[in-house]
């Protein structure tokens, strides 16, 4: 299937998800420093993800005719996620690790893989996706440009999440990273099967704070 690799310079922006940062983070707008956790923007034009303080993400996302999006930091393993099979075949993804958003600027979703390369774009089936989006209204709720639907399906994985695109980067980022040789060797599986290991972490851990705020609200 065409495809072709994403460019610009995502991948040194998100080092720091697959390793420790050497020196303490900056805005890359003020170039003040900022926190472990801080906001992430994306800038639609090339889909760099930037690095921003609260006070600069506040104001470059409220500007009329913005380049940038703030990136939401909410995570939903969706468990009742429903893909069959033959589904998953018409969308001819080459592997079995993709993230599906909805690209604002050309009005229709966009299908990622990662690979030694970096993020390739692979073509969509519209109808498919409709398909897709039928049966599972969660789809429906991606915010354009900053979430995604992640699907690991590789060995006998079947998970699905609603993720912000810059974790989705990440994974990009970390594959390029770790791959080595045509089947990318050991290191890599072992960091996909890591990151996914934390996915289901933090999933696990939002959904807990989720029933006990339902529970506080209940009581």
């Amino acid at each position: 299937m065409p495809g072709s690799t994403v460019s610009g310079n995502w991948v040194s922006r998100l080092r720091h998800f697959v390793s420790p940062p050497a020196a303490l983070e900056h805005c890359q707008f003020c170039q003040a420093p900022i926190a472990a956790k801080h906001p992430h923007l994306i800038e639609l034009s090339n889909r760099g993800v930037v690095c921003a303080c609260p006070d600069c993400a506040d104001i470059e996302t409220a500007r009329r005719g913005s380049p940038y999006r703030l990136i939401p930091q909410n995570l939903l393993l969706l468990r009742d996620f429903a893909i069959s099979d033959a589904q998953w075949a018409a969308f001819q993804i080459p592997i079995d690790l993709v993230f599906v958003f909805l690209d604002s600027a050309a009005r229709r979703p966009v299908a990622l893989y990662p690979g030694a390369a970096g993020a390739i774009q692979s073509a969509l089936g519209l109808e498919a996706w409709s398909e897709l989006a039928a049966g599972n209204p969660v789809l429906n709720q991606l915010a354009p440009d900053v979430e995604a639907l992640l699907v690991n399906r590789t060995k006998e994985s079947r998970e699905y999440y609603r993720a912000p695109i810059d974790r989705c980067f990440a994974l990009a980022g970390l594959i390029r990273t770790h791959w080595r040789g045509l089947s990318g060797g050991n290191a890599v599986w072992d960091n996909i099967e890591r990151y996914f290991a934390r996915l289901r972490s933090e999933a696990a851990g939002a959904d807990s704070s989720a029933g006990a705020d339902r529970a506080a609200g209940d009581g």
